[in-house]
């Protein structure tokens, strides 16, 4: 999925989080978190989204500063499904934490309220 295709994208989505680098989506529709990441876009279902956090928040950012070896410049992390490889500066590595993490921040907010909006009279 490229970046014109977010614009084209069948499914009504609604935004979820944005920084300097990149915006998130959520398309109901489908089940599907959409990030747009510089010229990254992919569309992970919920628990596809979460292993990917998980993968990017295990990278380590203290050895990628301190390590002068060219194998540090840069981190390659595949998407879950493996359709996609990002290959991420230290910088671009935070900024998609940041990313991710306000999307996420966005996802449980929204869950937290859904939850106690419908169930007041549970």
């Amino acid at each position: 999925m490229s970046v014109s295709q977010i614009e084209a994208y069948p499914y009504q989505i609604e935004e979820l989080y944005r920084n300097h680098k990149g915006c998130t989506y959520q398309c109901d529709l489908t089940n599907r978190v959409v990030v747009q990441f510089g010229d990254y876009v992919s569309a992970f279902k919920f628990h596809d989204f979460k292993s990917f956090c998980q993968k990017i928040n295990l990278v380590n950012i203290h050895e990628m500063i301190f390590n002068l070896s060219d194998e540090y410049d840069f981190q390659a992390i595949q998407t879950p499904s493996c359709q996609q490889t990002y290959r991420l500066s230290l910088c671009e590595l935070v900024q998609l934490r940041d990313l991710l993490s306000g999307t996420k921040f966005i996802l449980d907010l929204n869950s937290l309220l859904h939850e106690r909006i419908y169930n007041v009279g549970v």
